[in-house]
């Protein structure tokens, strides 16, 4: 019953923000259209454009579809230009639980009374978000840190919500066929896998943990240290940072921060995360990042809420390389057979073809000075162009494309003149060479010596059975067929090649029929006698 309820909720929001209107140009059935036609919000005059309508709508249904929104958004390859935009705006600031509420899920996942833990524990909040909200505390050993606690009651919510986006996006599959080029219900299934896995506060610790060694000494990027022992699945405890948020460009300014080099560091952490430790902080928008201003001529970016992070294979990782040099060199051949090459489209895609499409999309971007070049709207557009292609876009590579996308805008709000692509090929050429070099050869050998150490033992063993066999087939080789089976396949064989003969040269089987061709019958018996009777 309550799911009925809220399904109808559902539906009432929807009919009044007239998201209908998103239908338009999908085939409905007849009854869909004619339902449509009677709806009672039909003939409303909105101002408002669909993508705000949308956002509205989302904001109305409460914090999980706002997190649904926020995550739709970076699935530019789906969704038109308007409503992604409008999407991107979705606040991470929802109404707050009480202080309470917090404590008493703290004690029950701690085991601890809170005057234990905490030599102080603030009662107001410093952020609330969909699924979270932010207390300052102490603890008894004197250092400052921040208390991260799930929403209470919210799995169960988020659980009952997803059914309901599962239906929707089942109805949307089945009613028409450009609803299913859109996938919606792989776009809950990405959903789904992304909001349960920012419920447990473990795996973000884990996350906050490795990123934060593979950054260790760095100039660049500071992550906060993780607090185990005030660790749970709903409780996440970090040290507390202090610095300005990136988004506040006129206190920056104001202080003095050279705004290109923090630019360029952005650029520079991101393809570190990609190339070097094929792993990276995928929700990196101005909400999770703040500056630290220590010295202002080197400025170092400082990393919050590790929710959501990306990771790519070895192979991910050579194709994507290789992939952004080719386009540096306007190699679009070499982009499509990669593309191939990689699986990322079927085998038997046409390389001219694919090669064609993405010249098509190319050429008008590489017009422009390379400094106006967006390197995310590329990937972007290259992902679209390759989904007529049956592209299955991997969702590394879509948390690759949104963190692209985020990192390059703010570089590029943070200094206008910033050119990414003079940013990234020294560095990515650099990276192939470690890879394929002397260096890069000599590395993987050493990664591969242990397990072929721990194999070695084994090698004579192997050897062994393999001569052994070999010396079974040649004392025991396999029985000859009887010469009364022999003989038909003999006969089989020489009529199969004689008729394979004749077929390939008609001539010949002229002159036989006018008698002309004696020899060849005369050699065609000697053949027959040796082939049927030896």
């Amino acid at each position: 019953m309550q799911q009925l309820r809220r399904l109808i909720r559902i539906l009432w929001v929807i009919g009044r923000y007239r998201l209908d209107d998103l239908l338009e140009g999908i085939q409905l059935p007849w009854y869909l259209r004619l339902l449509r036609a009677l709806s009672p919000w039909r003939f409303s005059n909105s101002q408002r454009s669909r993508g705000e309508r949308l956002r509205l709508a989302l904001e109305e249904l409460g914090p999980i579809f706002v997190k649904f929104g926020q995550l739709l958004s970076t699935r530019r390859d789906l969704l038109a230009d308007d409503i992604a935009e409008e999407l991107v705006k979705l606040q991470d600031r929802v109404p707050p639980f009480c202080t309470e509420q917090a404590q008493r899920i703290i004690e029950q996942d701690l085991g601890q009374p809170i005057s234990q833990l905490f030599a102080r524990f603030d009662v107001e909040e410093l952020a609330s978000a969909s699924v979270a909200q932010v207390h300052s505390a102490r603890l008894h050993s004197g250092e400052e840190v921040v208390v991260k606690v799930v929403r209470p009651d919210i799995e169960r919510v988020i659980r009952k919500d997803l059914k309901l986006l599962y239906l929707i996006a089942q109805l949307i599959s089945r009613l028409s066929a450009d609803g299913r080029r859109l996938r919606p219900v792989e776009v809950v299934s990405d959903y789904e896998h992304t909001i349960m896995d920012e419920l447990d506060m473990q795996r973000e610790a884990a996350n906050a943990s490795a990123l934060r060694r593979n950054f260790e000494g760095s100039h660049q990027l500071y992550v906060p240290e993780v607090h185990w022992s005030y660790c749970g699945q709903r409780v996440l405890t970090l040290e507390r940072i202090y610095g300005v948020p990136i988004g506040d460009i006129a206190r920056l300014k104001e202080l003095g921060i050279d705004m290109k080099t923090l630019a360029e560091y952005g650029v520079e952490i991101f393809f570190t995360q990609v190339f070097r430790d094929a792993f990276f902080h995928a929700d990196m928008h101005p909400g999770n990042i703040f500056v630290d201003i220590a010295d202002p001529k080197n400025p170092r970016y400082i990393a919050l809420d590790f929710g959501i992070v990306g990771s790519l294979n070895p192979d991910d990782q050579s194709y994507l390389a290789r992939n952004l040099l080719a386009f540096f060199k306007q190699d679009y051949r070499r982009v499509a057979q990669l593309h191939i090459d990689s699986g990322w489209v079927p085998a038997d895609t046409r390389v001219n073809e694919l090669e064609a499409a993405i010249r098509g999309v190319c050429e008008p971007i590489f017009a422009k000075p390379l400094d106006e070049i967006s390197f995310g709207q590329l990937l972007l557009k290259l992902f679209q162009t390759a989904r007529r292609f049956d592209m299955e876009v991997q969702p590394q590579l879509v948390l690759l494309e949104k963190t692209l996308l985020n990192i390059e805008g703010l570089g590029r709000q943070l200094y206008p003149q910033l050119d990414l692509w003079q940013t990234a090929y020294p560095y990515l050429e650099r990276w192939m060479k470690q890879r394929i070099g002397p260096r890069g050869v000599l590395k993987a050998l050493r990664e591969q010596a242990p397990e072929w150490m721990e194999q070695a033992p084994h090698v004579p063993q192997l050897v062994f059975n393999l001569l052994q066999e070999r010396n079974r087939q040649i004392q025991h080789p396999p029985k000859p067929l009887p010469e009364r089976r022999r003989w038909p396949t003999r006969l089989l064989g020489f009529i199969a090649l004689g008729g394979a003969l004749l077929t390939a040269n008609p001539q010949l089987l002229q002159q036989m029929t006018r008698g002309a061709g004696w020899e060849s019958a005369a050699l065609a018996a000697i053949g027959l006698y040796l082939i049927v009777i030896k």
